[in-house]
């Protein structure tokens, strides 16, 4: 059993390799001080880079959840998304209200993909 894993600190990888799947840990956004628009596409440009490090790509995102400060950033947030997502590529996905480790995060993503 192989598990790779990828930029490594104390208190978790940033990517994880198991049997062909990458597990990436959650991706918040690059300036937390902008709106949620702003906020998705940032996070979800990491999520890219971070894809393309392990050598996948946003076609290949098994499953996505989404963590929201307040559903009231939904439809928002969901139209980023909805832009970013390759059509006929739609991962499984859930979004769940949650409180954020930081007071100005709007929003994080973990993410499930194939290699």
């Amino acid at each position: 059993m192989t598990v790779k894993r990828l930029d490594t600190q104390q208190r978790m990888s940033k990517i994880v390799i198991h049997n062909d799947t990458i597990y990436l840990c959650g991706q918040v956004a690059e300036d937390a001080g902008k709106g949620i628009k702003e906020q998705t596409e940032t996070m979800l440009a990491k999520v890219d880079l971070l894809l393309e490090q392990a050598g996948s790509d946003k076609k290949h995102i098994l499953s996505a959840t989404i963590y929201i400060k307040s559903m009231d950033y939904f439809a928002e947030m969901n139209e980023v998304w909805d832009n970013w997502v390759p059509e006929g590529h739609a991962p499984a996905r859930a979004c769940v209200e949650a409180s954020m480790a930081r007071e100005e995060l709007l929003v994080e993503i973990s993410v499930i993909a194939a290699v």
